[in-house]
């Protein structure tokens, strides 16, 4: 009964748990921060408001997980007893039946042989003449013992098969007995699976949705680099990159990470397509080293371009009033960015079905025309449009791609067969961050090796003091080791976006330290481990006062743009450790 009740509480529990969930997730999943783009989002200044709108979805899912979580645990527990039990009713169940056989072959054999000795028994006794013993027997005594003898072995024989029945209705007893406990267990055990499974889908689900919460958070993340100032276009690069190696912000030691290029590294790499018109490529080179497409298309100068808040264009005027690379650029670079900025026009509105923005968000557009060389290369290339099956490709580009290019796909957009990946330099190989600073394309870029974001109080710098460096690689630790602790690891210089409390460097390590991992206090020592035919950061190595931990490139990534003070961060895949 208790059993019963047992299992009753745990499917109601299990129940209730799933049904809270489904209503946390029904309650928030129209609104307008669950629908609306990151970008949409931050041009709204719903910025912060929507960050801690789903830090309380996912605190809340969390919260209905860990409660699906502990009792999946506790069912996995007990469904596990009962199949170990099942397996042990099996085995006993194997080892009876086989005692049952054996013993039915054993009293088979001695039935055969009594079959016998009472065949023959009755021919003797038809045939027998009870004078007989006594007229060839020395004595009557020698014939009284023969028939003695006669009557214990057929006594013998049938105590014998009298035992083998005896034990074999006694095996079979304790056969019935175990089936019926087996079947018993069997329906206790289809329960438990039933929930079992039921519930870990429960919680697959809420470790989706977590995930996906998580994915908007880290796009917020994203969208909040705007505060750096990162610029897309080569026109007019500015922002908060600094190369910081050469300036001192008065402490040592001191730490600084440093990423290669500058979001998002699909498509033309525009400093490299400079690097690549002054090696002597044409604007098809150009091209051809960065797209899959089948060649150029002309497209009519009718066709027109609707600008948001400026009115519609004919599409060579729109294309004179692009301003994404600079001037004095060779003109084979300009031509091949004409030719990818009408292409992407035409693709991103539909051959002008629809309209298109004014920022680096689509392609950088002001009123005028910027004339000059720009003019030219647009006049020079009038019409021509890359095709791939006949339809424009969207020529995605950006200012400096560090030496690499990547897929859509591989960035977690759509994928898309006119991008590709490759590696950017002269020799079209890497091996080392050397390689690159000596032969990528677009190593003239001002943001080619850049470490991100600084602080007033240091110089104007991004250097990280020891104890700073630290108290990130044990946040990643944690973050790694505890999931449920994600909420609180944040950098401790600005609101919670969760809209909970910021655990200090010291609660880091004391979390860390519960869950048996020795923590920093300092670090002395960075290595880094970088695939160079990707292009990305694989791993992070560090040493200090603690057990050397290596933490995955991307994961450090993450929880370093999360938890360093101020506006520091690492903004790409490829980064590198700069130290003084």
């Amino acid at each position: 009964m208790q059993h019963k009740i047992g299992i009753l509480f745990a499917i109601f529990v299990v129940l209730f748990a799933s049904w809270r969930l489904a209503n946390i997730v029904k309650a928030d999943i129209n609104s307008d921060c669950q629908n609306e783009s990151a970008d949409q989002i931050v041009a709204e200044g719903k910025t912060d408001v929507c960050t801690q709108i789903l830090g309380s979805i996912a605190s809340a899912i969390g919260a209905a997980n860990a409660t699906n979580q502990k009792n999946l645990s506790q069912l996995q527990s007990r469904l596990n007893s009962l199949n170990s039990k099942l397996g042990a009713l099996s085995a006993e169940l194997t080892k009876t039946a086989a005692d049952i056989t054996s013993r039915e072959e054993n009293m088979g054999f001695t039935q055969q042989i009594l079959d016998q000795k009472t065949a023959d028994y009755y021919r003797f006794l038809r045939l027998y003449d009870p004078i007989t013993p006594f007229l060839f027997a020395d004595s009557a005594s020698d014939a009284f013992q023969q028939l003695s003898l006669r009557q214990k072995a057929q006594s013998a024989d049938v105590s014998a098969i009298e035992q083998y029945a005896n034990e074999i209705t006694g095996l079979k007893n304790s056969q019935a007995s175990l089936q019926k406990s087996q079947a018993s267990v069997s329906i206790v055990q289809k329960q438990i699976s039933q929930q079992t499974s039921f519930l870990a889908g429960e919680v697959a689900k809420a470790n989706a949705a977590l995930a996906s919460i998580s994915a908007r958070q880290q796009a917020f993340i994203a969208a909040k680099l705007a505060s750096l100032g990162i610029s897309r276009s080569a026109y007019n690069l500015n922002g908060g990159c600094t190369d910081d190696r050469n300036i001192d912000p008065g402490f040592s030691p001191a730490f600084a990470f440093f990423t290669f290029g500058v979001p998002n590294r699909v498509g033309m790499d525009q400093y490299g397509a400079y690097g690549r018109a002054n090696a002597g490529q044409s604007s098809d080179q150009i091209l051809r080293a960065y797209y899959n497409f089948d060649g150029y298309q002309n497209f009519s100068n009718s066709i027109k371009i609707s600008v948001q808040g400026y009115g519609s264009y004919s599409l060579e005027d729109y294309v004179k009033r692009i301003y994404e690379v600079p001037d004095n650029w060779p003109m084979e670079a300009l031509k091949a960015q004409a030719i990818a900025a009408r292409s992407y026009v035409l693709a991103y509105t539909g051959n002008g079905a629809g309209s298109i923005c004014t920022t680096q968000a689509c392609q950088v557009f002001q009123p005028n025309p910027k004339g000059g060389n720009w003019e030219q290369a647009v006049n020079a290339t009038a019409g021509q449009v890359m095709v791939q099956g006949g339809s424009p490709i969207k020529a995605w580009f950006s200012a400096t791609h560090g030496g690499y290019e990547f897929t859509s796909a591989d960035i977690g957009w759509s994928a898309t067969p006119w991008t590709k990946r490759l590696v950017d330099t002269t020799n079209g190989s890497a091996g080392s961050f050397s390689d690159l600073f000596n032969n990528a394309y677009d190593k003239a870029s001002p943001v080619f090796y850049c470490d991100w974001g600084s602080r007033a109080q240091y110089n104007k710098t991004a250097w990280l003091q020891s104890s700073e460096l630290a108290d990130i690689v044990n946040v990643a630790l944690l973050a790694e080791k505890d999931g449920s602790t994600k909420s609180h690891l944040y950098q401790t210089d600005k609101p919670n976006p969760e809209g909970t409390d910021t655990w200090s460097s010291d609660q880091v390590k004391s979390a860390l330290s519960g869950d048996g991992v020795t923590p920093f206090n300092s670090i002395s020592g960075v290595s880094i481990n970088a695939d160079f035919g990707s292009g990305k950061t694989s791993s992070v190595t560090f040493s200090g006062d603690a057990p050397s931990q290596t933490i995955d490139g991307n994961d450090f990534e993450n929880y370093f743009d999360l938890r360093a003070p101020a506006n520091i961060q690492i903004v790409g895949p490829l980064f590198n450790i700069e130290r003084r």
